[in-house]
């Protein structure tokens, strides 16, 4: 029985006058193996969807709807449906007393979560039905992989397909691949799905945002699946966190400096949290440890290389591109950034 139903049966047998009402003994309701965290902000538009979406799923699954104190109606509509669910996932909505951001969010509702297993959905995005069912049974058959993505299906407001450009990650990788690659980036977050000790081993995630943090840890503590299976229509909208994050939809005048300025705070974030992570794992193995230590120094390179571009005279940007040319994954993005000593700011989108 959902939670709205168990509400129901309660309220019902309240009624009952008190020598009449029939008493029961606590019984223990089994601790779910997947919880789903539906983390919403402003998502009126598309809540009812995603909810929608979370109930369809075929492996009766905890749901939590947490909403961060947003100011439209999206924790309205989710309380709605909640209360209105009857079905085999036990179900509740929740809102934060104040707007706390991605991170710290994500870290909130993660206090409520059961399950071994914890798969993220946003708000403004549709999980296909067989979701949950194929990340249980990919977890099953790769016992080393902590963390999880998928592909998904690109779709833009009104639920219409859009292209939506994202590099594919390898169906199966560990933390070499992020300095092999020589990108920062992780798994997608509206993708992704966990082992819950890559959260309880280390505790809340610090800096601003979920993916690569969480991406990261799963790394450090086994290998990483990206299925090839779209499991999700991830949508992209003005208001949606990446295009948030990214700057993606502000005028071209101001947006470049934005992303400088938040993916500043987005990296020095991230590598907080792994060098926290390093610090709770004495008993890495050397080579891991020496691989996760060059990722570190990624994150905080491009960090320091961004701000020099955007906030420091052209001289200052030199300590971060000769760092970034000595660190194996960072070369050929350093010697592109040394190039730009040579042009005007305003012709990479700069004033």
């Amino acid at each position: 029985m959902g939670e709205g139903g168990a509400l129901n049966a309660v309220l019902a047998s309240e009624s009952l006058p008190a020598s009449a009402a029939p008493t029961f003994a606590p019984v223990a309701e089994p601790r779910p193996q997947v919880s789903v965290l539906l983390l919403c902000f402003r998502d009126a538009d598309y809540i009812r969807a995603a909810i929608e979406s979370a109930f369809a799923q075929t492996v009766p699954c905890q749901i939590i709807v947490s909403n961060d104190c947003s100011d439209d109606a999206t924790f309205d509509i989710a309380v709605e449906m909640v209360a209105a669910y009857r079905g085999p996932h036990r179900v509740s909505v929740r809102r934060t007393e104040r707007n706390l951001g991605v991170s710290a969010h994500f870290n909130d509702a993660m206090t409520l979560a059961q399950g071994d297993i914890i798969v993220m959905m946003a708000g403004d995005d549709i999980a296909y039905p067989e979701r949950v069912a194929t990340i249980v049974r990919a977890f099953d058959q790769a016992p080393d992989a902590m963390v999880l993505g998928s592909d998904f299906d690109g779709i833009g407001t009104r639920g219409e397909p859009i292209k939506v450009s994202f590099r594919v990650r390898p169906e199966r990788y560990e933390l070499d691949y992020y300095v092999r690659i020589g990108r920062l980036i992780g798994l997608l977050g509206a993708t992704m799905a966990f082992r819950r000790c890559v959260y309880d081993r280390f505790g809340p995630l610090l800096g601003p945002i979920e993916d690569n943090a969480l991406s990261l840890r799963g790394a450090l503590l086994g290998q990483s699946l990206c299925l090839r299976q779209p499991l999700i229509q991830y949508r992209r909208h003005p208001g949606s966190v990446s295009g948030t994050v990214f700057a993606r939809d502000e005028p071209r005048a101001v947006a470049t400096r934005r992303r400088y300025e938040r993916t500043v705070q987005f990296y020095r974030g991230t590598a907080d949290d792994l060098e926290s992570c390093l610090r709770q794992m004495p008993e890495l193995p050397e080579r891991k440890r020496r691989l996760a230590r060059q990722v570190l120094a990624m994150y905080r390179i491009e960090a320091d290389a961004r701000e020099a571009i955007i906030a420091q005279p052209r001289w200052r940007w030199l300590g971060p591109v000769m760092r970034g040319l000595a660190q194996r994954g960072l070369r050929r993005k350093s010697a592109e950034r040394a190039l730009k000593l040579l042009l005007p700011r305003s012709w990479f989108g700069l004033r």
